[in-house]
C-alpha cells in the first residue's frame, strides 16, 4: 500500500545543521532520505524508478503526463514511476515479448534508492532555459528514421517547455554527469497520481490511465523498443551469407 500522508516534517534545531538539499525533499515533498552524504532518495516507498539510457528515455516522455518527475544523471534517464512497479518489470517486459533479449533498462524499487538531483531553481519546470542552446544538446536522442510501433510516422520525442538539456559542462545545476531534473516534482502537489502505472491500462481519459494516470505499459513498451533499436546500432554488421 503506498503512503498517501507525507513523513513528518523534520524539525528545524540550529545545534544540528539539515542538508538544505535533505530538507527540500523531506519537508517540501516528503520523500524518505538515505542518512548520509551526498542526499539520496528511497524508492520503494512513494515511488520506484526506471532507468535507461536517455536516447531511449526521450521518445518515451510523451507517454507521461506534465506532472511526472523525470531526472537525468550522466548519460542515464531516470522516470518515476509507481511504487511497485519495479517488481512487476519482468512479468511485463515478457508479456511484451521483450523478456528473452537484453535491455538495457533496469528498475529500482524496494529497499533501493537513488542520487538526489539537487532542487530546482524557481520556474524551471514551466518556463524554457534562456541559456539553451538552439541546437541539441549532447544528450538530445538521434534522429530516428521509420515508422513508430504504433504506425506514426516518426518516433521522436515530443519536447516540452521544461525538457532542458545540458547546455555545456557546467551549468547552474552543478558540474555534467550529476544528476539533474529534466521534469521536477513540484511542492504541494500529490506526486502519486501523477505516476504511471498498471492500473492505468485501458484508461479512457487522457494520457491513457484512470483519472489522467499515464500508462506504464506504453511507457515500458516504447524504452524498451528504443533500448532494442540502440543494441541493433551498436551491433557491428554481419557478413553476409551465401550458399
Amino acid at each position: 500500500m503506498v503512503p498517501t500522508v507525507p513523513v513528518p516534517r523534520r524539525p528545524s534545531d540550529p545545534g544540528d545543521p539539515v542538508d538544505p538539499v535533505r530538507q527540500w525533499y523531506e519537508n517540501e515533498l516528503g520523500w524518505a532520505t538515505v542518512p548520509g552524504s551526498p542526499v539520496r532518495l528511497v524508492t520503494g516507498l512513494r515511488f520506484d524508478v526506471l532507468e535507461v539510457p536517455a536516447e531511449a528515455g526521450f521518445p518515451a516522455l510523451r507517454h507521461l503526463g506534465p506532472a511526472s518527475p523525470v531526472a537525468l544523471h550522466g548519460e542515464r534517464m531516470r522516470l518515476l514511476v509507481a511504487a511497485g512497479s519495479a517488481e512487476e518489470l519482468p512479468g511485463l517486459l515478457d508479456w511484451l515479448e521483450w523478456g528473452t533479449l537484453a535491455l538495457d533498462l533496469t528498475a529500482i524499487g524496494a529497499d533501493g534508492s537513488v542520487e538526489a538531483p539537487p532542487p530546482p531553481d524557481p520556474g524551471v519546470a514551466v518556463a524554457p532555459d534562456p541559456g539553451a542552446p538552439a541546437s541539441p544538446g549532447p544528450l538530445a536522442p538521434p534522429a530516428v528514421f521509420g515508422a513508430r510501433p504504433e504506425g506514426r510516422p516518426d518516433d521522436g520525442p515530443r519536447a516540452r517547455p521544461g525538457d532542458r538539456r545540458p547546455a555545456g559542462p557546467e551549468t547552474r545545476r552543478g558540474p555534467r554527469g550529476a544528476a539533474h531534473w529534466l521534469r521536477p516534482p513540484m511542492p504541494g502537489r500529490a506526486v502519486e497520481p501523477a505516476l504511471p502505472t498498471l492500473s492505468a491500462l485501458g484508461g479512457g481519459t487522457v494520457g491513457g490511465g484512470v483519472g489522467g494516470a499515464p500508462d506504464l505499459v506504453r511507457l515500458v513498451q516504447t524504452m524498451a523498443t528504443q533500448c532494442h533499436r540502440a543494441r541493433l546500432r551498436r551491433a557491428p554488421a554481419q557478413p553476409l551469407a551465401f550458399s
